[in-house]
């Protein structure tokens, strides 16, 4: 009699009838929560930069008050590069351990204590030790922040996720270039306020990430994005293996040590990244120097600073979307691309005249196609490893390319020194931009 009840239960209450409805419910709620991470991670970061990229800006006050020479402080800029560096081999892989949303938070906090130590400092010495403490606590921000994103995200949506990304962290560049400016201009305050007040922004963004964001898929019972692979990558690679099997520290990096390709992305990074901070750490220098009073026609070169953030940022969002929609995930080439066409305008910018109006355009390209390719660079580390390792790739990838940009740091200052031309920077960064343009070719990914 029962298995007759049961033969005719209408099939409107089977069980198989809710499945619909709640894989439905299951989509919208991942979507809900994938998208969040994107945003509230993005928000962190775009406030993230004003704890270490306003060191620009203090150096004419620094000079003015300790007397240290450009050459000096080139490489306070470069411990601090190098202590970055040295946290990303690291911090990476403890991102893939604790997670995003403890490391970013982390970071914030401690990179703003330090800023407040570096304002207090009284020679070359305690500038090179706060400000390198400072590099390693920044550290524990972006390669956390991309092993979140990458829990969310597969490997088709990899471009613009990165784009989305990385856009932040440009935009950040804005902010960190515009409150320096509102501190020493419109506030009328010294070098030592830049490190007080700006880095209070990123405190704020990263409290913000950290309630409005989960950490995985997997933490709210939703199945995570299969990794994916590029068509040239066999199935059932790095990422589709057993998250146990990377338990260890070892483990990861040994693994992610494993591909080849990732050396060579490394290497292309680095010189980009060498280009990238030899223009955000000198431009304001260059345009802030004396010489832009000497020409009638020069325009405020506030707004020429500024222009080189606007165009990183528009080039990051771009760069990574075309790497997905126009060469089929193939990042290598929207790479190239980008980096060959940095090269020849800033060869180009050599034969502006200081306070040209041109040098807003030129500068604004530079930036734009200078930094793009980031977020061709930080997808290609889960595409090559999976989303298990990715903050242990990024995290060494990210040591290489800040290893690169801190050798750059002194070497530039030194140059200006010795030519006694800040104009000197755009050779440079052309040589920087070729190799990498010429390393990314390798990639073929």
């Amino acid at each position: 009699m029962d298995m007759l009840q049961q033969r005719e239960r209408p099939p409107e209450v089977m069980p198989h009838n809710a499945m619909p409805q709640e894989t439905a419910t299951s989509a919208s709620l991942y979507a809900r929560w994938q998208w969040r991470a994107l945003l509230g991670v993005t928000f962190c970061y775009l406030f993230y930069y004003t704890g270490r990229q306003t060191f620009g800006f203090a150096i004419p006050g620094i000079q003015a008050e300790l007397g240290l020479s450009k050459s000096a402080l080139g490489w306070v800029s470069a411990t601090m590069l190098w202590a970055y560096a040295f946290g990303q081999s690291i911090n990476g892989n403890l991102g893939d351990k604790f997670g995003g949303r403890v490391m970013m938070l982390a970071g914030a906090a401690l990179s703003f204590l330090a800023n407040l130590a570096t304002s207090e400092a009284s020679g070359l010495v305690s500038l090179i030790v706060c400000w390198g403490m400072n590099g390693y606590f920044q550290s524990m921000g972006f390669a956390p922040g991309s092993r979140l994103i990458s829990n969310w995200w597969g490997h088709g949506k990899r471009g613009f996720v990165y784009s989305f990304y990385v856009g932040g962290s440009s935009l950040s560049s804005v902010i960190a270039y515009v409150l320096p400016i509102v501190i020493l201009q419109l506030l009328g305050l010294g070098w030592r306020e830049i490190f007080r007040y700006a880095p209070m922004l990123m405190v704020a963004g990263a409290l913000v990430m950290f309630f409005f964001v989960r950490e995985r898929p997997e933490d709210l019972g939703l199945k995570g994005p299969g990794d994916g692979h590029a068509p040239e990558q066999p199935a059932g690679g790095m990422g589709e293996m057993a998250e146990r099997e990377y338990a260890s520290s070892a483990a990861r990096y040994k693994a992610v040590l494993s591909h080849w390709r990732l050396y060579v992305t490394a290497l292309s990074i680095g010189f980009q990244n060498a280009a990238r901070y030899a223009l955000l750490i000198w431009i304001p220098v260059h345009f802030f120097g004396p010489q832009w009073k000497s020409h009638a026609d020069s325009i405020d070169p506030m707004w020429i600073t500024l222009a080189l953030p606007v165009g990183m940022a528009i080039g990051a969002i771009t760069n990574g979307w075309l790497s997905d929609t126009l060469f089929g995930s193939k990042r290598y080439l929207s790479i190239v691309s980008y980096m060959a066409i940095a090269t020849v305008i800033a060869l180009g910018m050599i034969a502006l005249p200081h306070g040209s109006p041109w040098a807003l355009v030129a500068i604004m390209a530079c930036g734009f196609f200078v930094y793009g390719p980031a977020s061709s660079f930080w997808a290609l580390c889960p595409d090559i490893v999976g989303r298990k390792l990715a903050g242990t790739a990024t995290g060494c990838v990210n040591f290489v390319s800040y290893l690169f940009a801190g050798l750059a740091e002194p070497m530039m200052g030194r140059l200006m020194d010795h030519t006694g031309s800040t104009a000197v920077i755009f050779p440079v960064v052309a040589a920087f931009c070729m190799a990498s343009a010429i390393t990314a070719i390798f990639i073929r990914r």
